[in-house]
């Protein structure tokens, strides 16, 4: 029996980009900045290596998965006598907002190459809007900066925005309506997290990875700067490998590669292709 299977063979029409470590401070170093400084408050120091694991996540989620991991639990438990229940999260969440907000205005650098890319999306027709796991009342400041900058997405969402934040597709599909796109195969999903390229594989989008500006590498830009280039192909190959093994159907180091990217996409797509 037949079956007819539906291919759009138009262009890309929409690319939904994350904030922090793919269009906005570069190695995503605002969140961890925060928690870091959270749980020191609490008696509870943590390494950037345990910051960094749940990135990506709604803020509140990533509080709940730092309390559960092993030796943070312990530690927790040594200094406030107790495990962390449901109370601790909704009061670090509260304590954690205006630190991050405090962190994220002194990070609100556009990553190099932004420019060019609005430009190259403006010539393609393409609609460019942005997604975050930062909560709505965090982003105030960071969307003024990148107005500032040249910067004003089509589209905003939060993860408070949504039901379920990453890896659930409902931020990104929200992006897609928001955006008018045709279908979601003609969407973009771009993150620098595992969990980033999981919503977009989620959405049915082609999902992109971001290597050395994001969260893989974790390094802000003058600290990538000034690594021998043997040691930036290291970090660089390393995070490359984990956003494919993530599912990511390209990976790129930075959005200065996306023009190119899009435009081989375009092919593909016109030949059938589909993500």
């Amino acid at each position: 029996m037949y079956h007819y299977q539906r291919t759009y063979r138009g262009p890309i029409r929409a690319l939904i980009m994350d904030m922090a470590g793919t269009c906005v401070d570069f190695g995503s170093t605002a969140p961890i900045h925060a928690f870091r400084r959270l749980f020191a408050d609490q008696g509870v120091p943590i390494s950037v290596e345990e910051a960094r694991t749940p990135m990506g996540s709604e803020k509140r989620e990533h509080i709940r998965a730092l309390l559960a991991m092993p030796r943070i639990a312990e530690a927790w438990r040594v200094a406030h006598g107790s495990t962390a229940g449901d109370g601790d999260v909704d009061r670090l969440y509260g304590d954690f907002v205006p630190v991050q907000i405090s962190a994220i205005a002194e990070r609100a650098r556009a990553i190099p190459g932004l420019r060019e890319l609005l430009e190259h999306c403006r010539s393609a027709d393409i609609r460019v809007g942005v997604n975050t796991g930062y909560g709505r009342e965090m982003i105030g400041g960071l969307l003024a900066a990148l107005a500032e900058q040249g910067f004003l997405p089509e589209s905003v969402v939060c993860a408070t925005d949504v039901l379920a934040g990453r890896p659930a597709p409902q931020m990104a599909l929200k992006g897609a309506i928001e955006l008018d796109a045709p279908c979601v195969q003609a969407c973009v999903k771009v993150d620098d997290t595992a969990v980033g390229i999981e919503e977009g594989l989620n959405a049915g989008m082609w999902s992109i990875g971001v290597a050395v500006t994001g969260n893989a590498v974790g390094l802000d830009l003058e600290t990538w700067r000034s690594l021998p280039e043997a040691e930036q192909g290291r970090l660089r190959e390393r995070a490359h490998q984990a956003l494919l093994a993530a599912g990511a159907h390209a990976v790129v180091d930075s959005i200065a590669d996306l023009p190119e990217l899009l435009t081989s996409l375009n092919a593909r797509l016109a030949r059938g292709e589909r993500p």
